[in-house]
């Protein structure tokens, strides 16, 4: 029997490497099949693992702060999260029934107005603004287009209700997951270096400029954004002009995008206000959107951001867009962040083929 096991003849290298060559292929599949049911199963947690890491980078330096004075991460990770969620919740509640409350009654008073011909004998009282008023007449059935709207209005408010408990669920979820992104921030950038095929060097670059990436869109972009919607707000409030709240909202909203911003909403109104013949808050809302809500952006802007972001604007305004049209509002995360990790994987790549580090 052992001279049987001795003179056994080995398989043909040929054959040997072939077989290597074909179990290296199942492993690609079979590795590449696990990733893509493995996204599967993470795509409806997309959004709230977005956020969720959003607030994890915000809110870390607290975290640290809590786990040195409490020696308990869990105590630490818990108190840092209730913060959190105090922070975004309150506000967001707040905000979202009475820009609801305001949406309705701008609604049924535009739709009033429409309706019984106020509209008309308001603007035809102002010889300037009466040859508006007729070819708006004679483009479109305006009364038709308003009931429209308001329906639309309607529909929707009632549907973000119907879907309080869906926004509910997924509140929790995000903060049931910045919990543990808090807890286990050691653990779990240690998992993604041990799986990474980047040397350690790599990852670190990648944590920097993903940690960057997010810091500049939040503080860079909807921190800006969120106090040119207020500065605007306030003012349309101040000169007596109709919804502030929902209008400073929608500045806030346009301030997120690239190239586009409050002004969108601002220089329109001083327009109208000139033909309607209010030529001093027309002044002074240009002045207050011109120097005040257009200053802050190139003031607060690169104190915020610096050179975090390094991308150019027209890159800059492709992540943001695309990612707000591909994940949604998540997607403001996401977008820069997933250019970003594509940017320093491409220049890993260059730098490992021209031999050189990556700068």
């Amino acid at each position: 029997m052992a001279g049987a096991v001795t003179n056994a003849t080995p398989p043909p290298a040929d054959d040997w490497g072939s077989q290597r060559h074909v179990q290296a292929l199942v492993l690609i599949g079979a590795t590449a099949g696990g990733i893509y049911l493995c996204y599967r199963l993470a795509a409806p947690f997309v959004p709230a693992l977005a956020w969720a890491l959003a607030l994890a980078v915000m809110f870390s330096p607290l975290y640290r702060w809590l786990e040195s004075k409490l020696k308990r991460p869990n105590l630490a990770a818990a108190t840092a999260t209730l913060v959190a969620a105090l922070i975004v919740i309150v506000p967001a509640t707040f905000v979202a029934e009475k820009l609801i409350e305001e949406g309705a009654k701008g609604a049924d008073a535009i739709r009033t107005s429409v309706e019984s011909g106020q509209w008309r004998r308001s603007i035809e009282s102002r010889p300037r603004l009466a040859p508006l008023a007729r070819w708006v007449e004679a483009q479109i059935d305006l009364t038709g287009s308003v009931t429209t709207g308001v329906t639309w209005l309607t529909n929707t408010a009632a549907s973000f209700v119907q879907g309080s408990l869906v926004q509910v669920i997924s509140l929790m979820l995000i903060f049931y997951l910045l919990f543990y992104f808090l807890r286990d921030n050691t653990g779990t950038l240690a998992a993604f270096r041990s799986m990474s095929p980047l040397s350690e060097a790599d990852m670190d670059r990648l944590f920097v400029r993903v940690v960057d990436t997010v810091h500049a869109t939040i503080y860079g972009t909807l921190a800006v954004a969120a106090l040119q919607g207020t500065l605007g707000g306030l003012m349309f409030w101040w000169l007596g002009l109709p919804a502030p709240l929902l209008w400073g909202i929608v500045m806030g909203m346009l301030a997120v995008v690239p190239v586009l911003g409050a002004f969108v909403v601002w220089v329109p109104t001083c327009l109208f206000l000139v033909l309607d013949g209010s030529w001093g808050r027309a002044l002074i809302l240009a002045v207050w959107g011109g120097v005040v809500i257009g200053g802050i952006d190139n003031l607060l802007y690169p104190i915020f951001v610096g050179n975090r972001l390094k991308m150019h604007t027209v890159v800059t305004f492709i992540s943001v867009v695309g990612g707000l049209s591909v994940f949604g509002p998540s997607g403001l995360i996401l977008g820069p962040v997933v250019v970003t990790v594509t940017t320093l994987v491409l220049e890993i790549w260059r730098a490992r083929y021209a031999g050189s580090a990556v700068p």
